[in-house]
């Protein structure tokens, strides 16, 4: 039996994610600006004023992007470079690698877990597994690799 990782260790590595999501986002960012004029923005009254188009385009490449980075790595290896540092892996409940379904089922309800002052998360120490609410609504789970796991 695998041991469930905890909420410390699972925050340290999306951490460490989000500095490689936020590059990802900061390279879309300037694609963007490749394609659109740098001046579409305004003062208005002191405020600035964006294209709402745009905006809505960005939000939707930027939330694109991260589900692309997360599903892509829990589905080939089942670590991001962030749970490889951490010694955590998300696996079904048999032990495999998940499907491209669970990641995105798994991605979509841990934005909620996460924003809803963290309850999603909290969960994990209600639970008689250790599971996150995203790890139960994906039929997923993560757990930890022992030290000689590193490859």
């Amino acid at each position: 039996m695998q041991t469930r990782v905890g909420l410390w260790r699972r925050m340290a590595a999306l951490f460490y994610d989000a500095f490689l999501v936020t590059a990802i986002w900061m390279l879309l960012g300037f694609v963007m600006l490749l394609f659109i004029e740098p001046n579409s923005n305004k003062l208005v009254e002191g405020l600035v004023q964006t294209d709402l188009l745009l905006d809505n385009i960005l939000f939707i490449l930027m939330v694109a992007s991260s589900a692309a980075f997360y599903i892509y790595f829990w589905t080939r290896s089942g670590q991001t470079l962030g749970m490889l540092a951490w010694r955590i892996k998300v696996v079904n409940l048999k032990g495999n690698l998940i499907t491209p379904v669970q990641g995105m089922v798994r991605f979509f309800a841990a934005w909620p877990a996460f924003f809803m002052l963290g309850l999603g998360y909290l969960w994990l120490y209600l639970d008689a597994n250790g599971d996150t609410i995203h790890d139960k609504l994906s039929n997923s789970k993560v757990v930890l690799l022992p030290k000689s796991s590193r490859r």
